[in-house]
């Protein structure tokens, strides 16, 4: 994991900041990837996966997002890339 300094004048970040200090924030970026921002005070539990799992908001949006993606056949991915 990295550190990076924030300037006090990134306000937009900075409001990011002080919401995640209240409760873990995901980012969706314009591509559809997410990201979660939260407190260090927060992170062991992250890292442990117990906290993340008893989020109920966090598993409704990665079900709901799971349901929402068009899935193809291993067997037609390789038969895309030529693969046997």
């Amino acid at each position: 994991m990295k550190a990076i300094a924030v300037s006090s004048r990134s306000k937009t970040l900075n409001e990011l900041l002080k919401k995640a200090q209240r409760k873990s924030v995901i980012l969706q970026d314009a591509e559809g990837r997410c990201f979660v921002l939260a407190s260090m005070q927060d992170y062991e539990a992250f890292e442990v996966g117990e906290d993340v799992t008893k989020n109920k908001k966090l598993m409704k949006f990665l079900a709901e997002r799971r349901s929402n993606e068009k899935t193809i056949p291993l067997s037609e991915v390789k038969a895309r890339l030529g693969l046997k």
